[in-house]
């Protein structure tokens, strides 16, 4: 059966878990984050304030896709069926470098977000664009042409008037840092994105001709971030540290044990954590396969739908004030990516017979340099 514009009920299917997973992932971390608890015995009710541990549980999530991956292989194997598994002939530390990189720019996200709004964090996720378009000219090649270029310029502008709004006409989060501790968040955000465009480019460039089925790939760095991330949490248990990164009663880098005491004292940021866990799962399975079934570009528009869900709940939560300079922001940020993405300007001009028509690429330049599986 076939719905809508040529779509399939399986890719109707993919595209709506798609866009209601990926804002469940950034929304329930959210919703973890400005929950209150009393943390280990005879510590006081504060506020919840635990990225490091947070970022382990999203790995926990990404490690889900490995162990999805093998039953699925294991079920069709007992039931004697063909399985593609694509090239199993890999040494596993090939993932290890990006699973260095996912795990700092995902602890630096979490950090922000905590600092930040959650339409803003998701906003400033597209920056990506801008760092790993330079990256790829530097490191891998590659050759922009003049749509990436007015696409990273018009992203760029977006992401301006995006911190611009957070800076001066926002009323202050809930963290109580005011105007500063929010531009703090949305830099470390942006900080975030060079690193996970760093990522990326190692991924294409060691990874992507390894015909590595994603979902086990995807695993891999989930196993690899969870082991280094979950060593590092003893040492941070110990480095005292100023605020904001040390938001917690003993005024550490990150205290682990009084998370997992908050956790089990409230509800609310059980469900916000695990709610993070699970839907990474699902979003990882979920993208992926939208990239396959349909395109990068599908995923890439459920992908600023997914920020235009996040940014109305949070308005309609009262999670934050609208301002009129974030949305237009947002508009220029969005057109942005798509004329990156050879979506709008330019495919017009050569209807009208504007400009001419532009040879095919090859595979290699049509395969989509943005994933972003977080």
């Amino acid at each position: 059966m076939s719905l809508g514009p040529g779509w399939t009920g399986y890719q109707w299917f993919l595209a709506l878990m798609m866009l209601i997973t990926g804002s469940i992932n950034t929304l329930t971390t959210k919703f973890a984050d400005l929950q209150k608890a009393p943390g280990k015995p005879g510590t006081p009710v504060h506020d919840f304030n635990h990225p490091f541990l947070q970022a382990s549980g999203m790995f926990i999530g990404e490690f889900s896709c490995l162990v999805v991956f093998k039953i699925w292989v294991w079920y069709h194997r007992c039931k004697k069926q063909p399985v593609d598994v694509g090239n199993q002939n890999f040494n596993p530390l090939v993932f290890l470098a990006p699973a260095l990189c996912d795990m700092t720019g995902t602890s630096l996200m979490y950090i922000g977000l905590n600092l930040t709004y959650a339409s803003s964090f998701q906003m400033l996720r597209g920056a990506v664009i801008i760092f790993t378009g330079l990256l790829s000219v530097a490191f891998l090649g590659r050759k922009l042409k003049m749509h990436h270029w007015v696409g990273i310029f018009f992203v760029l502008i977006g992401l301006i008037l995006v911190g611009v709004s957070d800076f001066i006409f926002k009323s202050p989060d809930s963290n109580g840092l005011g105007s500063n501790g929010v531009i703090t968040g949305d830099l470390l955000i942006l900080m975030a994105q060079v690193i996970a465009a760093i990522q990326m480019v190692v991924e294409e460039k060691f990874v992507s001709g390894l015909n590595i089925p994603p979902m086990q790939g995807v695993g891999w760095e989930g196993l690899f971030g969870f082991t280094v991330l979950t060593t590092l949490l003893f040492p941070f248990y110990f480095m005292k540290v100023g605020p904001p990164f040390g938001a917690n009663p003993r005024g550490v880098f990150e205290d682990a044990l009084d998370g997992l005491w908050q956790i089990s004292n409230n509800v609310n940021i059980a469900l916000g954590v695990f709610g993070t866990i699970i839907s990474i799962a699902f979003f990882n399975f979920a993208g992926l396969s939208v990239t396959k079934e349909m395109s990068a570009t599908t995923r890439m528009v459920l992908d600023s739908v997914r920020t235009l869900v996040i940014w109305v709940f949070s308005l309609a939560v009262g999670w934050e004030d609208f301002q009129y300079l974030q949305l237009i922001g947002f508009l220029i940020l969005l057109s942005g990516t798509a004329v990156y993405n050879d979506m709008l300007f330019v495919p017009l001009l050569r209807r009208f017979g504007i400009i001419g028509s532009v040879p095919l690429a090859s595979p290699d330049e049509r395969k989509p340099l943005i994933q972003d599986d977080a």
